[in-house]
């Protein structure tokens, strides 16, 4: 097949993805500094489950610390939270299985992503909340966004064809876990 694994993974996952992007409506959560907070504890929480098991199921360090955002939405949070809040005590889905190297990438697709579309969401909420807004989450990686897309794109095309299967079903899945998260409060 002629047709990278990136492609292919963005075809099979491309209703999952329009489904999230249709129900988030991302524009009306941001449009206050409170719904801006709302969402990104509701990330928080995502990430807390996500994170975890993409490195265990990835094995990676060196590969996946770099795309890491646990700490950025932390960061963004005790910036927005008028109070001492928790972090930990936010509530978060429930940890996922992820199938080894092939889950691992399926998933990491829907997070690296997010980083990419993330720098529109940025400007943004700072246009819209000023340049004060805390924006680590969202702009934290800066001009390293896209190389840290590059590389992730190439790992995900060197991934065993026998994985495929893998990395679609997990990306679906991460896409709807997601969507059902943020739009509904379950998971």
């Amino acid at each position: 097949m002629t047709d990278s694994l990136h492609a292919r993974l963005r075809e099979a996952t491309a209703e999952a993805h329009a489904a999230l992007e249709r129900d988030l409506d991302w524009e009306a959560r941001v449009a206050t500094l409170s719904g801006y907070r709302d969402l990104l504890g509701r990330l928080r929480g995502f990430h807390a489950s996500y994170e975890p098991a993409i490195a265990d199921a990835l094995n990676e360090a060196a590969f996946f610390d770099p795309r890491r955002r646990l700490t950025a939405l932390d960061t963004d949070l005790r910036i927005l939270s008028s109070e001492d809040t928790a972090l930990g005590a936010l509530p978060a889905p429930s940890r996922p299985r992820l199938d080894g190297k092939g889950g691992a990438l399926g998933a990491l697709y829907v997070l690296e992503g997010s980083a990419l579309g993330g720098t529109v969401i940025g400007r943004h909420v700072a246009r819209l909340h000023g340049d004060n807004v805390p924006l680590a989450y969202y702009a934290g990686r800066g001009r390293a966004v896209g190389p840290l897309w590059r590389s992730f794109r190439q790992r995900l095309d060197d991934l065993a064809d026998g994985e495929a299967p893998v990395a679609f079903a997990a990306g679906i899945t991460t896409f709807e876990a997601m969507r059902h998260w943020l739009v509904n409060g379950t998971g």
